[in-house]
């Protein structure tokens, strides 16, 4: 049998306990509802309009407006809120933001580390790079 000082077996316990609340909240977060896009305090960008699919006299549909997150004033928690980012790459993207400058533009989500062409399609349509602060 294996013998543990009190000690070790508090490690032990601490360890086992932190796995369990670990997955724990995986499980919440796997089953809540995704969070609202974007977060009150974001600067919402219209999403242009399709000119060609509507005539100029017609009156606009009623319906909730299309919007974009800006990159260049979205804080890590409402990056994180985009499909396909997490804390760690909502994080990297601001980290990027604050030694690069401002982005451009959208494709300019690729020269951060962990978004690759697949993912970079995904997010196209719902962010923006509007101007610097």
């Amino acid at each position: 049998m294996l013998a543990l000082t009190p000690a070790e077996r508090r490690g032990a316990l601490t360890v086992a306990l932190l796995l369990v609340i670990g997955a724990g909240w995986d499980l919440v977060r796997a089953h809540a509802p995704p969070a609202p896009l974007p977060s009150a305090d974001v600067k919402l960008v219209p999403a242009p309009a399709d000119t060609q699919s509507e005539a100029p006299s017609a009156a606009p549909a009623p319906g909730p407006v299309s919007a974009r997150l800006d990159l260049n004033r979205a804080d890590a928690a409402a990056l994180d809120a985009l499909p396909g980012i997490g804390p760690v790459l909502a994080h990297r993207i601001v980290d990027h933001r604050a030694a690069n400058g401002p982005f451009e533009r959208t494709q300019d989500l690729l020269a951060v580390p962990g978004i690759g062409p697949a993912l970079y399609a995904r997010l196209a349509p719902l962010v923006t790079a509007g101007a610097g602060r």
